[in-house]
C-alpha cells in the first residue's frame, strides 16, 4: 500500500471516515453455550467466587494481579464491593451455565470510548474454569461485545512480561504480541515490564470465525476434548 502523504509531503495515517465515539460498556448479560457473563453483583456472586478460589492449592494465582490473597471471606468480599461499584474497571463475573454459580472474573478497562480502545484485563479465573471450553467461550464472548456491539476498534491484553501463562494465553486467543514498555508499573514493591498485545477490527473476523468453529460441537471428541486447536483454525482460515 502506498504511503500516503500530507499537502507538505509528510508521512500520514489512512483516514478513519465517519467514526464516531463508542458507547461505554453496559450492565449486559451475554448468554453462551458453556457460560454467560454478566456485571458482578455482590450478593449474587461473593459466595460463589469465593469458594472457587478458595479451591486453589495455593496463591499463585494472585502473584501477577494487583490484590493478594485474601485471609478470609470478609476481606474477599470488601474486594469485590470495590470491583463491583467500579466503572473503569468494569467488572463482569462468568457464570457456568451448567451449575449457575460464578466461577470466575475479568475486566474492560482503560476504556477510552472517543478512540474506541479497550482493554480486558483483572483476569482471574478459578480452578473450575481453567482449561475449560467455559474459559475460551468467555473470552469470545467479551471480546465479540467490544466489537460487534460497542464497535470498538482495538481489544488490548497486557501483562507482566515474566507471567508466561498470561502471554501464552494471549497469543491462543488471537492477541498479536507488539513490544514490553520497560519500566511499566510499580506493584507489590516490585518492578513490572508490561508486555502489550492487541487484537484490531481489521484481525476480528479471522480471530470470530476460529472461536466459532473452535467452540462448534463438532470440535469436541466424546471426551470432550479438542479436535483442533484454535491457533490452527485460525491458520487454515487465513491460508
Amino acid at each position: 500500500m502506498a504511503t500516503r502523504l500530507n499537502e507538505y509531503q509528510q508521512p500520514v495515517g489512512e483516514p478513519v471516515t465517519a467514526w464516531q465515539p463508542r458507547e461505554r460498556p453496559a450492565r449486559v448479560t451475554i448468554e453462551g453455550q458453556f457460560c454467560r457473563i454478566e456485571p458482578i453483583d455482590l450478593e449474587r456472586h461473593a459466595a460463589d467466587l469465593y469458594e472457587a478460589y478458595c479451591e486453589a492449592p495455593d496463591g499463585r494465582d494472585w502473584t501477577y494481579l494487583f490484590a493478594e490473597p485474601f485471609a478470609d471471606f470478609a476481606a474477599f468480599r470488601e474486594y469485590l464491593a470495590k470491583a463491583a461499584a467500579s466503572g473503569d474497571p468494569f467488572h463482569y463475573a462468568v457464570i457456568d451455565r451448567a451449575s449457575g454459580r460464578a466461577v470466575g472474573t475479568f475486566a474492560l478497562m482503560r476504556i477510552e470510548p472517543v478512540h474506541g480502545v479497550i482493554e480486558v484485563g483483572s483476569v482471574t479465573f478459578s480452578p473450575r474454569l481453567k482449561q475449560t471450553p467455559i474459559s475460551t467461550e468467555a473470552q469470545y464472548l467479551l471480546m465479540r461485545y467490544v466489537f460487534d456491539e460497542l464497535g470498538f476498534r482495538r481489544y488490548e491484553w497486557k501483562c507482566d512480561s515474566l507471567n508466561a501463562p498470561s502471554r501464552k494465553t494471549a497469543l491462543r486467543l488471537g492477541f498479536q504480541f507488539e513490544g514490553i514498555f520497560r519500566q511499566a508499573i510499580v506493584y507489590k514493591g516490585r518492578n513490572r515490564d508490561t508486555a502489550w498485545f492487541a487484537v484490531i477490527d481489521k484481525d476480528w473476523p479471522l480471530v470470530k470465525q476460529a472461536f466459532e468453529t473452535w467452540l462448534s460441537p463438532e470440535n469436541f471428541d466424546a471426551d470432550g476434548k479438542q479436535r483442533a486447536s484454535l491457533a490452527s483454525l485460525r491458520e487454515a482460515s487465513a491460508s
